[in-house]
């Protein structure tokens, strides 16, 4: 087989497949008769090929694949004008401590973010497939430590965590939300918008998941409470208000 139709090969798999495939995808391809360099080669040389078209050849966490060129959205989105809801700042801001902090429990996630984080934001990023549980802290409560998955990955074109944008600010979420969202995170069409926190803490951190069940510990410096002083006893009856006892 030359490498014309090798690559010609490859290139309808690549198109057809609805998933990224793997180097064993392709070497099953040609019934193992083309080994793991030479398709590397050839991957390479198909992506010089489309360098100037609208698609590109790319390789993600699981495989490769032809996706479009960021350019090219702003064009494919005029062939869907009703777009689908964006997720809220809630939702990118907890993926993206997520992504950029992980392995991290919602305590992490609270503590870092200021706010109680909605246990449905959680819920619906597991859902979509980008966050997973991969452990648990052996700490009090044995709280459940979050990471991305392959998937959050695929979805943002990247092969590997070193290829999230870098942001300035590490610690902030909001930086990192930005980052992602720069990406082009791929909303799901008909999935409601992720609910934003519902508790607030001004000027403080909200109590970690952590914190919480750990229990109401005394802090070491702080003063004991006095306790609240009794009720009034009830007044004892005035023996001379009862009305007397008539006689015969």
């Amino acid at each position: 087989m030359n490498t014309a139709d090798a690559k010609r090969i490859l290139e309808t798999a690549l198109m057809c497949s609805s998933q990224p495939l793997t180097l064993r995808d392709m070497r099953v391809l040609f019934d193992e008769e083309v080994g793991t360099d030479t398709l590397k080669s050839l991957l390479a040389q198909m992506q010089d090929e489309w360098a100037q078209r609208g698609m590109e050849l790319v390789g993600v966490a699981s495989g490769w694949r032809f996706q479009s060129r960021p350019e090219m959205r702003d064009f494919l989105d005029r062939l869907h004008p009703e777009k689908p809801p964006r997720y809220t700042r809630a939702a990118l801001e907890t993926l993206a401590i997520i992504a950029y902090r992980q392995p991290v429990t919602r305590g992490d996630m609270e503590d870092i973010r200021g706010v109680t984080i909605n246990s449905l934001i959680l819920k619906q990023l597991e859902d979509r497939g980008w966050v997973e549980v991969i452990g648990h802290r052996e700490t009090v409560g044995r709280p459940a430590l979050y990471a991305t998955t392959r998937q959050f990955l695929d979805d943002l074109g990247l092969a590997s965590l070193d290829q999230l944008p870098a942001i300035e600010a590490p610690h902030q979420p909001g930086d990192m939300a930005q980052a992602l969202a720069g990406r082009g995170l791929p909303p799901e069409a008909g999935q409601p918008a992720l609910p934003m926190e519902t508790v607030q803490v001004p000027e403080t951190q909200a109590p970690s998941a952590e914190a919480a069940a750990a229990g109401s510990a005394i802090m070491p410096d702080a003063e004991p409470t006095a306790p609240a002083p009794p009720p009034p006893a009830a007044a004892s009856p005035d023996t001379n208000t009862f009305p007397e006892t008539p006689h015969d």
